[in-house]
């Protein structure tokens, strides 16, 4: 990575409605701002919003577009492509992508509460915290010399899958039909029925074929990984309902460190996500610029 490549003053992961407010207000503040946009907001799913001040009816699609153009508008760089992993120095953090490596003084956390769960797996969302969970580098540690499998085929599962096989006794790909996009060890590409249990734990998967595999533990790495996951890799504090805490300013118990919009506690409706994205937009410009 080249040292000398741009320092943004803030990066804020995910562009939805929390996310590009965050980056209008920090440029309209002097800052330097760039979205990394995965494109997994759940505003692109709503067909028709009715409750959003100044719309009688706009689609999410179409809203979510709006505030990327917005914040375009103003200067601040939109990077299409997902966050895989973020790390700090103490000063300037290193947000990895799929679209190459970013640095930046600040950074925000506006993605959703936690990663997308497969869907049409039975016992899936049981097994959550029993064996199942969505963050590598958060938990991959409590899986050592154990078998696991990884559920997923883009860029988000090679991040998860690479992370497990350094640490894991063996990591395996579960595509669950899909195409993978790259290479794994081994690879099973049935489709997933449902999850086995195994007093009380995940225990394996059974595949729409009737086959069965046996694992220790599986981890859901479809999509983009979620606000959750980012926030627990970098040490911030989750609550019992697995929102980030953050303070009156958006800023989580890692220094530099912000949250906002569905990842955090509160009211999950798109008023609520901008006020988080201009609470810490304009945090951060007082913090940077000593306001």
């Amino acid at each position: 990575m080249d040292k000398n490549a741009k320092v943004y003053d803030c990066i804020v992961i995910g562009g939805g409605p929390s996310g590009a407010t965050a980056a209008v207000y920090a440029v309209r503040g002097g800052l330097s701002a760039a979205i990394i946009d995965g494109g997994g907001s759940a505003l692109l799913r709503a067909e028709n919003v009715q409750n959003y001040y100044g719309f009688s009816s706009i689609s999410g699609a179409e809203l979510y577009r709006a505030g990327l153009a917005q914040a375009a508008s103003v200067g601040a760089d939109v990077i299409d492509g997902q966050v895989t992993f973020v790390e700090s120095d103490g000063s300037v953090f290193t947000v990895t992508t799929t679209r190459g490596v970013f640095r930046g003084r600040r950074v925000v956390i506006a993605v959703g509460a936690s990663g997308m769960r497969p869907a049409g797996i039975a016992g899936l969302k049981e097994l959550e915290g029993k064996g199942v969970s969505y963050c590598a580098v958060c938990d991959g540690f409590f899986f050592r010399k154990k078998r696991v499998g990884v559920i997923g085929a883009g860029e988000y599962a090679k991040h998860e899958y690479d992370t497990l096989k350094a640490v894991a006794g063996e990591a395996v790909l579960l595509t669950n039909g899909e195409t993978p996009t790259w290479r794994a060890d081994k690879v099973y590409t049935e489709k997933i029925a449902r999850m086995i249990e195994r007093d009380g734990r995940c225990g394996g998967v059974e595949f729409a074929n009737g086959e069965t595999l046996e694992l220790d533990g599986v981890f859901a790495a479809i999509g983009v990984m979620g606000g959750t996951g980012l926030a627990k890799s970098m040490g911030a504090f989750i609550d019992e309902r697995g929102f980030v805490l953050v303070d009156g300013r958006g800023m989580t118990n890692v220094p530099g460190l912000y949250a906002a919009g569905d990842c955090t506690p509160g009211t999950k409706q798109i008023g609520k996500a901008v006020a988080d994205g201009i609470t810490a937009g304009l945090s951060i410009v007082a913090e940077l610029r000593g306001n």
